[in-house]
C-alpha cells in the first residue's frame, strides 16, 4: 500500500519549509512512520528541525526520519551520461569546460531528480507519511505532467536506438562534424522517461497524494499561488488544502492595524479564489518558528481540530481542458442559481460573479488570445467554452 504523500509547494519565502516540517511531527506523534524531505536546493529543513540531515533519511525524533535531497548526488546517479556527452560537445565548439558543465544541466533539472527520490520511497514500504517541502515554485510539477512524450519515447524510439545510431553515426561525424549520443545516453534518458511516468501515477493517485499551497497574505504571493493552482488542476493533480501563513492577529497594535485590514481583504481574494479547497491559516508569531516547540505551536494553529495527514478535500474543483481550437473550462458551483451566474475576462483573469460574489479563476497563457464563446450551468457545474481571437 502507498503511503499518505503530501506536497508543499509555494513562492519561496512564505514558511513553506516550517508548514512541512510541523505536519511531519504531527503525523509522527500520531504514531505513524513519517519521512520529511526537502528538494529545495536552498535546504533549511535541518534548521527548521533543529537536526542535522543529509542525503539520506536520517532520524530526527520517534517515528519521524527527515533528509535533505543532494541535487548533485541525484544528477550524478540519473544525468551523468548525458552530462559527459553534452560537455564534450561543448568544449568542442570552445566553450570553456566550467561553462560546458553547468549548460548540460537545463534549469529546473536538479530540482526535477531531487523530486524523483520520491518515486524510490513511495516504492520502499518504509513509510505510513511522506512530507515533501518542494522546490519554492510549482514549475518541477509541470516538468512531471508529460508522461505521454515520455511514452512516446519509450515506444518510438528507444526500441530503435542501436540502429539509429548504427546509421546515423558515420553521417553525422563525416557531414555535420558532431558526435551522436551513446548508449548510455539513451539509457539516461529510457529512465528518465520511465520515472515521469511512474511518477505521474503517484501524484495522480488522489486517494494517496495531495498537494498544499502555501502562501502569505500578499497580493503577488496569492497571485502566483492561483497560477500554480490553475496549473495542478490543469494536469489533475489534487490541491487539498491553501494555507496562509503570517496573518497578523487581532489586537496587533495601531502601527500594523493598516496591514491587518488589507490581509483581511486578501484573505477574502483566497478564500473566493480556492473555493471549496480548505483555506487553513496561522498567525504572525513573535518569534521566528524554529524547533519543536514553535513547530508545535504552528501545527496547533493550522490543523486545530484536523487531521493534518488525511486527505482534506477530494475533489478537483476546476477542470481545464486545452485543445488545438482552445480549451473549456468546468467549475463546480454546488450552491448557485442560473441565473446568479456572470462571467468577465481580463487578460489572463477570468471572473466569475455569483450572487454578487467574485470569484477570480487565472488562466493559463495560452489562452491570453481566447475569449469566451460559450457558457452552460447545469447540475451545479458551471461549463466555459474558450475559442476565437480576442
Amino acid at each position: 500500500m502507498r503511503p499518505r504523500t503530501i506536497l508543499y509547494t509555494g513562492k519561496g519565502g512564505v514558511g513553506k519549509t516550517s508548514v512541512a516540517a510541523c505536519t511531519a511531527r504531527r503525523s509522527a506523534a500520531a504514531g505513524l512512520r513519517t519521512l520529511v524531505i526537502s528538494t529545495d536546493p536552498a535546504h533549511s529543513l535541518s534548521e527548521s528541525l533543529s537536526a542535522e540531515l543529509g542525503g539520506e533519511p536520517v532520524q530526527v525524533s520517534d517515528r519521524l526520519w527527515g533528509q535533505e535531497v543532494k541535487a548533485q548526488e541525484e544528477m550524478e546517479r540519473h544525468w551523468s551520461g548525458v552530462q559527459e556527452w553534452l560537455g564534450e560537445l561543448l568544449q568542442e565548439r570552445g566553450v570553456d569546460r566550467i561553462s560546458a558543465e553547468e549548460l548540460t544541466v537545463p534549469p529546473g533539472m536538479d530540482e526535477l531528480f531531487s523530486l524523483l527520490r520520491l518515486q524510490a520511497h513511495n516504492q520502499s514500504e518504509q513509510w505510513d507519511t511522506i512530507v515533501v517541502d518542494c522546490a519554492p515554485t510549482g514549475e518541477t510539477l509541470r516538468l512531471l505532467s508529460f508522461p505521454d512524450v515520455a511514452r512516446w519515447w519509450i515506444d518510438k524510439v528507444f526500441p530503435f536506438e542501436k540502429q539509429i545510431l548504427a546509421a546515423a553515426r558515420p553521417i553525422a561525424r563525416s557531414l555535420l562534424d558532431i558526435s551522436l549520443p551513446s548508449q548510455a545516453v539513451f539509457g539516461d534518458m529510457e529512465r528518465l522517461s520511465q520515472n515521469l511516468i511512474a511518477m505521474n501515477e503517484i501524484l495522480r493517485d488522489r486517494e494517496h497524494c495531495t498537494i498544499r499551497l502555501v502562501m502569505n497574505p500578499d497580493k503577488m504571493v496569492i497571485g502566483e499561488a492561483m497560477r500554480t493552482f490553475t496549473y495542478l488542476n490543469l494536469y489533475g493533480y489534487l490541491t487539498d488544502a491553501v494555507i496562509v501563513n503570517r496573518l497578523f492577529p487581532a489586537g496587533v497594535g495601531e502601527y500594523f492595524a493598516a496591514w491587518r485590514r488589507v490581509q483581511e481583504e486578501h484573505l477574502e481574494l483566497v478564500h473566493s479564489a480556492f473555493a471549496p479547497v480548505p483555506v487553513l491559516c496561522a498567525p504572525y508569531f513573535e518569534q521566528e518558528v524554529v524547533g519543536p516547540g514553535m513547530l508545535d505551536r504552528l501545527a496547533d494553529a493550522l490543523f486545530e481540530g484536523l487531521d493534518p495527514t488525511a486527505v482534506l478535500h477530494d475533489a478537483i474543483t476546476q477542470e481545464l481542458e486545452v485543445d488545438d481550437d482552445g480549451a473549456r473550462l468546468r467549475l463546480a458551483l454546488p450552491f448557485a442559481s442560473k441565473g446568479a451566474v456572470s462571467l468577465k475576462k481580463i487578460g489572463l483573469e477570468l471572473i466569475v460573479g455569483v450572487d454578487g460574489q467574485k470569484r477570480t479563476i487565472m488562466l493559463p497563457p495560452a489562452l491570453a488570445a481566447f475569449r469566451p464563446t460559450k457558457a452552460t450551468f447545469e447540475d451545479g457545474a458551471l461549463e466555459v467554452r474558450f475559442n476565437g481571437r480576442e
